[in-house]
């Protein structure tokens, strides 16, 4: 019995240590890697152990399938076609795979109803179906691992904002739709939410909109860059999204895009997010690069996948 401890407690210590390197690695692959020769035993060390499997991820993936095993319930089918209407514009095999996202989803996050309202399926799944919208074309799927919470309001709610001018802090009340934070939440006023979802060209979606800055943060910083596969991805993403975010900055009201998101890049990203799903075919014509590198992002291709609406492509909002 007690070698069957120790043997149990090695196996948490060697995730644990895999677990950090992981993490180190992502983190040092923002930039180039440096130079084995230039780097430090901790570093070198740390390097070698991200070959580690770990053994978290063995258990996470089983009991992921098991979830996506069961029943998907003909009654969440039915709120998916109504309040996500991406979804039936879906291959059946894509239609699937976002189901069983959706069942992820809703066993590993907590959703709560605040300021008196109350929680219904057709809350959760909504709002689940639009964050497995992002996740629908990916072979390996992170379930926004930095998630924990997504509270739901009835409608705008305020939050605390502290400004500080010549030393001075004041703080005010702001209302607000939506938002994202670092350490684990999501926000959504749901009357915004359900209107946004039942509108699927609009170009507005506030769910897909903070579940876009949770990709974004996954890394910890909210720079517009989410995790990409390869250090030469970051170079392709720059190459694509900068010009497009510049052109925004410069004329605002003039783009495909919701001129919030020249407010700085973490919103240019969410903004383009919800432009990729809801215009497709405008944001195609008209940005091109920006539309090819969300494509690869995302693995997925919105305007093969539904019929452009006539002028979508010539006449930019």
């Amino acid at each position: 019995m007690n070698g069957l401890l120790v043997v149990a407690m090695l196996a948490v210590l060697l995730g644990a240590i895999a677990l950090a390197a992981n993490r180190w690695a992502k983190e040092q692959s923002r930039p180039p890697s440096p130079d084995p020769m230039r780097m430090s035993a901790v570093q070198r060390s740390l390097l070698a152990l991200r070959h580690l499997p770990d053994p978290f991820d063995a258990l996470r993936r089983r009991r992921r399938r098991r979830i996506r095993s069961t029943a998907f319930p003909d009654a969440w089918r039915g709120v998916l076609r109504t309040s996500v209407p991406f979804y039936a514009k879906l291959p059946a095999h894509l239609q699937r795979e976002l189901e069983g996202h959706v069942q992820v989803l809703l066993a590993e996050k907590t959703f709560e109803g605040c300021g008196g309202l109350t929680l219904t399926d057709d809350i959760r799944i909504t709002i689940a179906g639009h964050a497995a919208l992002l996740l629908v074309g990916s072979t390996e799927p992170r379930y926004y691992p930095g998630l924990r919470s997504v509270l739901v309001y009835p409608s705008s709610y305020f939050a605390p904002v502290e400004e500080t001018e010549e030393g001075i802090v004041t703080e005010r009340q702001e209302a607000r739709l939506g938002e994202s934070w670092r350490r684990g939440v999501v926000v959504l006023a749901w009357d915004a939410a359900r209107a946004g979802a039942h509108d699927p060209r609009d170009g507005d979606n506030v769910i897909v909109h903070e579940f876009a800055h949770q990709l974004d943060t996954e890394d910890g910083v909210a720079d517009g860059v989410p995790y990409l596969d390869a250090p030469s991805d970051y170079i392709a993403w720059a190459r694509a999204l900068a010009p497009e975010y510049e052109r925004l900055r410069a004329e605002p009201h003039g783009s495909v895009l919701d001129s919030y998101g020249a407010t700085n890049p973490a919103e240019f990203f969410a903004v383009a997010t919800e432009a990729f799903f809801e215009k497709p075919h405008q944001l195609r014509a008209h940005n091109a690069a920006l539309y090819s590198e969300l494509s690869r992002f995302y693995q997925l291709d919105p305007a093969s996948l539904q019929p452009d609406a006539t002028g979508d492509a010539a006449h930019p909002d």
